[in-house]
């Protein structure tokens, strides 16, 4: 099941190989269908999405310490009860035109318990929570924590199979972008080709390059990449930035995920790329293999973000390190309210903050991205250390 150079990761249980084997099927069929070759954006999008079989899709557990990786609000309270500051600041502007809460795809559903419990200390309830999740299983599992930690609050949560339109809302992205189908390419000296994939020997699948062209060449093109270059473009990420900014007819949306800058992103010393898988807490680059039972992920492109908003007619309105913002929505003050000689309260939530704002840990390499619609407000969040020039 894994192949030789991923011999140090925990091998699969059985059934989990079985549920592999299938998606690993299913994606072989995909691609004689088409004729032999998919685009990498494609092969993710199953692995990751495809129903009943893709990584998110299906019943295995993903967050946590029993899972691949740990998101910010599975460390703890701390993220969720600072984030809400900044929320209460936005459900608090104009007297409250913007009533309602969008989470996109909210994992377990610790974030939304953690917003709602302190915004109803704050007294500043949104009049609905909504979480947009495609996933059957991941619905189940929230709706479970919910309704056992915040059972006065489960009838404000309701949940979306797609984005409305015409929303006064605050929406809430955390760590979806990385995980949204990138296209691969590779530069040379003359051409653009886009990475592919086809069906290898046996189980396995295999990489092939093409000669890009359409929306991905002008993109690429667009970069002026050097030769030499093999990196990922997040066309789909674009499209998603773009299709939530029409949607929103006032309010603002935060987007949290680790990324960069353009001029960052696809600088010649990042030339392989940035594109990572995560399997019971080991990192690797071969998104190939472990079908459906790893995460892929790729940074994002926050340029390309803020282009696509922008086109629609949003602002960009905040654009900073997540250690900056979680320190300007008030995080030492979260802190504090645990008293230090309370210890067994107190150090777990000194070693989230450690975890939340050390540049070694999540405090640089996440980024903080708010773009608003009809809602001319200083956002706390950005308050200091914003970097919008960086876009």
């Amino acid at each position: 099941m894994l192949p030789a150079h991923l011999s140090h990761l925990p091998a699969p249980a059985p059934e989990a190989t079985v549920h592999s084997t299938r998606l690993a099927a299913a994606i072989r069929q995909t691609i004689a269908a088409a004729g032999g070759w998919i685009s990498f954006a494609r092969f993710m999008d199953l692995a990751l999405h495809a129903p009943g079989l893709g990584y998110y899709s299906a019943g295995a557990q993903k967050f946590g310490g029993a899972g691949d990786f740990v998101t910010a609000p599975e460390l703890g309270s701390l993220f969720g009860s600072t984030l809400a500051r900044q929320a209460a600041q936005i459900l608090h502007a104009d007297n409250g035109a913007v009533g309602d809460i969008i989470e996109y795809g909210a994992g377990s559903g610790r974030l939304a318990c953690d917003l709602l419990q302190r915004l109803l200390a704050l007294d500043c309830l949104p009049q609905r929570y909504c979480i947009l999740e495609t996933s059957a299983d991941l619905r189940a599992r929230q709706r479970a924590l919910i309704e056992r930690e915040l059972p006065m609050l489960a009838a404000r949560v309701h949940w979306l199979d797609a984005m409305p339109s015409g929303i006064d809302a605050l929406v809430i992205a955390n760590e979806v972008l990385d995980a949204t189908p990138v296209h691969l390419v590779t530069t040379h000296s003359d051409r653009i080709d886009e990475i592919g994939v086809t069906a290898g020997a046996g189980a396995a699948f295999v990489f092939e390059p093409r000669p890009a062209g359409g929306a991905l060449l002008s993109a690429a093109q667009a970069l002026e990449l050097a030769p030499g270059m093999t990196t990922e473009i997040g066309l789909a990420a674009r499209a998603f930035a773009g299709t939530l900014a029409d949607s929103l007819r006032r309010g603002a949306a935060i987007l949290i995920d680790y990324g960069f800058p353009r001029r960052e992103f696809y600088h010649p010393q990042r030339a392989s790329g940035t594109l990572m898988c995560h399997y019971r807490h080991h990192s690797h680059a071969d998104p190939l293999c472990l079908v459906g039972l790893q995460d892929i992920t790729a940074h994002v492109d926050f340029s390309a973000i803020a282009d696509a908003v922008i086109t629609r007619g949003a602002k960009v309105a905040g654009f900073s390190g997540q250690a900056q913002f979680l320190i300007n929505c008030g995080i030492t003050d979260v802190l504090a309210a645990t008293p230090a000689g309370d210890t067994a309260n107190y150090l777990p939530q000194a070693a989230q903050a450690q975890k939340l704002l050390s540049p070694a840990e999540m405090g640089e390499l996440f980024k903080v991205f708010l773009f608003s619609r009809d809602l001319d407000i200083p956002f706390i969040g950005f308050a200091a250390g914003n970097r919008l020039h960086t876009l």
